[in-house]
């Protein structure tokens, strides 16, 4: 970890919200928003959340899955996620929320005309909002706490 964290600090915790609570704290609303009021389908969140994730290199966000009402994703569904081209348990809607996670990580300038007629097919206008909000909160947030050593205890602090 590149921070000094004191000893009876929870590092996420102290982090996010006692180094910088002005940033801190609102990012975590932020971050937990995405989770608390997203309305995108389950498989194709994990598959965009996942994707990020892996791209990150967030230990523990590769290890999390998303429950909602009980359900989670599959056993294994990490592994479809890298395979996201060629795997034969995503439908159109999935494949779609992985492939724009990962070019809107690495290849955001790539994305023409071709690619927004296929993902307009699969999500409405606010749906795709919503996913780039969310991929934007995975990515800029994932990639802090992998960059400053925290994803191996990645919980965010619960705005008060």
């Amino acid at each position: 970890m590149l921070i000094d964290i004191p000893g009876d600090k929870d590092p996420i915790g102290y982090v996010w919200g006692e180094m910088v609570p002005g940033i801190g704290v609102p990012a975590s609303r932020f971050s937990l928003s995405v989770y608390e009021h997203s309305t995108i389908d389950l498989r194709a969140f994990e598959a965009a959340r996942l994707r990020i994730a892996q791209i990150n290199g967030c230990i523990v966000c590769q290890d999390w899955r998303t429950e909602r009402d009980g359900e989670k994703v599959e056993d294994g569904f990490d592994v479809a996620v890298e395979n996201w081209r060629t795997t034969d348990v995503f439908d159109d809607r999935t494949r779609i929320a992985a492939e724009y996670a990962e070019r809107y990580a690495l290849d955001h300038h790539g994305l023409d005309d071709e690619f927004w007629t296929r993902m307009f097919a699969q999500f409405t206008q606010a749906e795709v909002v919503e996913l780039s909000m969310s991929i934007g909160a995975w990515l800029a947030f994932g990639r802090l706490n992998h960059v400053l050593g925290l994803d191996t205890v990645c919980a965010l602090p619960i705005p008060e």
